[in-house]
C-alpha cells in the first residue's frame, strides 16, 4: 500500500518579506555552553539553534533578516552569512552596548523599513502544528487593527518553562494585559511576533524591553495573540537540551 504524502492547507495571508532575528543576548542561563559560544550557535536537535529559525523563514519565504549581535559577534556573523543560503542579511550592531530587546529594534528600526516585520527571538524552537506556524500567523494579521501580534503558547503547554506566564487573552484574540506579580498568566509568549514599524516610537535612551512598546500597544487595543497549534521548546538552559531532543525523538 502506498503510504499518500501529506498535503498541509494554507492558511492564506502574506509573509512579511522582512525579519528581525534577536541574537544578541549574553546566554547567562545557558553557561558553561555559552562560555566561547553566543547562544544562538548551542546546538540542540543536530543544529545550532539560530538555524532552525533561519529554516523557518526560508519555509516561509522570507527574504531578508536582520540579526542583531552583540556577545561573539563576529563568530554569530560568520556563522550566519554562511548559512544564510537564500535570505539577504544585514547586520544590527550592538557590540558597543547591549540594548535589550526595545532597544534592538530601536537601533536596527532604519534597516526594518517601514512594512509589518518578522521579529523572532534566535533561540526559538517549536513545531508547527496542522500548518506552517509563520503563515498561520501572517493570516491572522490585520495592519487596521494591530501594531503588534504575539505568537503565544498555553502554559500548560510551554515545555521546559521554568516562569510564570505573560499575557492574558480576550475571546476575540486581544490581549488584555501582562501578568500580575504572584499570579500565573494562562498563556507565554513564543518569541515570534509580527509588529508593524509605527510602534517603535517615544522610546526611551539606552537598553529597555519591548514591553514599553506592548504596554502602550494593549492600552490602545492594538496588540493581539495568536495560539500556537503545534510544539514549542523553552531551551533557555542546559539542562533543557536533552529534555527537548528527547521529547523531539519521541515524536
Amino acid at each position: 500500500m502506498t503510504r499518500q504524502r501529506m498535503i498541509r492547507p494554507d492558511p492564506g495571508g502574506t509573509v512579511p518579506e522582512t525579519a528581525m532575528v534577536m541574537a544578541a543576548g549574553l546566554g547567562k542561563r545557558m553557561r558553561p555552553l555559552t562560555a566561547t559560544r553566543p547562544k544562538p550557535l548551542v546546538v540542540v536537535a543536530g543544529k545550532p539553534l539560530i538555524d532552525h529559525v533561519f529554516d523557518r523563514l526560508r519555509a516561509a519565504q522570507v527574504k531578508r533578516a536582520v540579526v542583531n549581535v552583540h556577545y561573539l559577534a563576529d563568530a554569530l556573523e560568520a556563522h550566519v552569512a554562511s548559512q544564510a543560503d537564500g535570505i539577504a542579511v544585514a547586520f544590527s550592531d550592538e557590540r558597543a552596548a547591549l540594548m535589550e530587546t526595545g532597544g534592538g529594534l530601536v537601533k536596527a528600526r532604519a534597516l526594518l523599513g517601514d512594512a509589518p516585520v518578522l521579529v523572532i527571538n534566535s533561540d526559538n524552537l517549536w513545531i508547527d502544528g496542522p500548518v506552517d506556524t509563520l503563515r498561520l500567523l501572517a493570516s491572522r494579521w490585520d495592519d487596521a487593527t494591530m501594531d503588534a501580534l504575539l505568537l503565544l503558547v498555553p502554559y500548560a503547554r510551554a515545555h521546559n518553562h521554568k516562569g510564570q506566564g505573560d499575557f492574558n487573552l480576550a475571546p476575540d484574540g486581544r490581549i488584555t494585559g501582562r501578568r500580575v506579580a504572584g499570579r500565573t498568566a494562562p498563556f507565554v509568549y513564543s518569541g515570534v511576533q509580527i509588529v508593524h514599524p509605527r510602534l517603535i516610537a517615544d522610546w526611551p535612551e539606552g537598553p529597555f524591553s519591548t514591553n514599553i512598546f506592548w504596554d502602550r500597544a494593549i492600552a490602545e487595543g492594538r496588540a493581539y495573540g495568536q495560539v500556537h497549534q503545534g510544539l514549542w521548546f523553552d531551551v533557555g538552559t542546559p539542562a533543557a537540551i536533552p529534555r527537548t531532543e528527547a521529547m523531539l525523538a519521541d515524536g
